[in-house]
């Protein structure tokens, strides 16, 4: 099997990448920016649709695992930012789904809790269509949902939450740096959701390309639900810092710039359903976590 990969830059496009080549598969990977890499790689704007349609055609994969996307947040909402945000979450998308079609080969699109207005305690469904995004990158991950259902057949578009890998920057990484630097740490209490650890997803998502269960799913790590206070809490545990977390609402922690989800809870029942094996506990994922990287 061949497999393109986009976005190999990032935390999963480099776990996936990995995987991919692990189990002896072919794969491809590309970004935006010129990378050495020990794969085979094509530097690919993704928004570019001459170029895109070329790149891949070029490959004849028989799967594209689309990980690139515009994920900074709050810097989604500067009015200067928005067109090309929507460029790549959308119209790039958009781009490789049509070459997707032209080839006839499968597409992983990976997308966010974010489509999702974050209300309410009821987990997340993926099938549910009660979309109601809170800010431009939940809107433009919705739009690339869109233009990958509306044009394909053989499609997984997998759901992710408070992803953590060892390529580039994270909400573990952060916290582990200020609770060097400082005595107490204040972290929301109020937003709920359970973290993925990148290399337990890629497993998942090249599990699933080796067969033809295709749809919408949800995948993040076992092991409950939980609060970023109580993440913060067991990162610091496991780590072994005796940093204090003090737990605020999101009010009392000042408003960021974008609107985030309350509730980022994502039923992952689906995945069992399907007959995929889920992802161990975010816990035990931590542990693995802070093996490997250097704190």
């Amino acid at each position: 099997m061949k497999v393109f990969v986009t976005g190999v830059g990032g935390q999963l496009g480099h776990d996936v990448m990995n995987e991919l080549n692990k189990r002896g598969y072919e794969a491809i990977g590309s970004d935006v920016v010129e990378l050495v890499s020990a794969y085979p790689y094509v530097q690919l704007d993704i928004t570019d649709s001459e170029a895109v349609g070329k790149a891949i055609t070029e490959v004849n994969p028989d799967v594209v695992i689309h990980c690139a996307a515009w994920t900074a947040v709050d810097m989604a909402e500067d009015d200067d930012k928005v067109e090309k945000v929507r460029a790549i979450n959308a119209g790039g998308t958009k781009n490789i789904a049509e070459v997707c079609k032209k080839l006839d080969c499968k597409m992983v699109y990976i997308s966010t809790d974010y489509v999702f207005d974050g209300q309410g305690t009821e987990p997340w469904q993926p099938d549910c269509k009660d979309y109601k995004p809170l800010n431009v990158y939940g809107q433009t991950k919705l739009e690339g949902e869109l233009a990958v259902s509306q044009t394909l057949d053989k499609y997984f578009i997998v759901r992710i939450a408070w992803v953590f890998g060892l390529n580039g920057k994270n909400f573990i990484k952060t916290m582990l740096n200020v609770g060097k630097t400082h005595d107490t740490v204040r972290v929301v209490n109020d937003q709920i959701g359970t973290p993925t650890y990148t290399y337990d997803l890629a497993r998942l998502l090249v599990d699933m390309i080796e067969t033809d269960k295709y749809g919408y799913y949800h995948a993040t790590n076992e092991g409950g639900y939980i609060s970023w206070y109580d993440f913060t809490k067991e990162i610091y545990r496991q780590a072994g810092y005796t940093t204090k977390v003090i737990p605020v609402t999101t009010e009392e922690y000042g408003l960021s710039k974008a609107a985030r989800p309350f509730n980022s809870r994502l039923d992952k029942s689906k995945l069992v359903e399907a007959g995929f094996k889920p992802l161990p506990t975010w816990q035990d994922a931590l542990s693995r976590y802070l093996e490997e990287i250097e704190y």
